[in-house]
């Protein structure tokens, strides 16, 4: 399975608290997110709006593009939204 993700600026969805990132997965676009609350949790977002959600996505989107490349895998390319159980307890180093 091939999968890459695009560079593309990631957009804060306020339907669902979530940052929205996409990946290529075999040549097809499939939409990836990831909560607010996660970001809060494991990537160090201190201010509770969509600049600061998605300034600590992109301080921590290695991290959080692997973590989603996993799922990707795991369901065959199915979209992937990612919570704060999805990622170990405390905040991720980013290094």
């Amino acid at each position: 399975m091939d999968i890459h993700f695009l560079s593309d600026a990631p957009d804060y969805r306020d339907s669902n608290l979530t940052i929205e990132f996409a990946a290529l997965v075999d040549g097809r676009r499939v939409p990836c997110a990831i909560s607010v609350e996660a970001l809060e949790d494991h990537f160090g977002a201190q201010t509770y709006d969509s600049a600061g959600w998605i300034g600590a996505f992109d301080a921590g989107r290695e991290r959080i593009e692997a973590v989603a490349r996993e799922h990707l895998r795991v369901t065959n390319g199915m979209p992937v939204l990612l919570k704060s159980g999805h990622f170990p307890p405390g905040r991720v180093t980013v290094e």
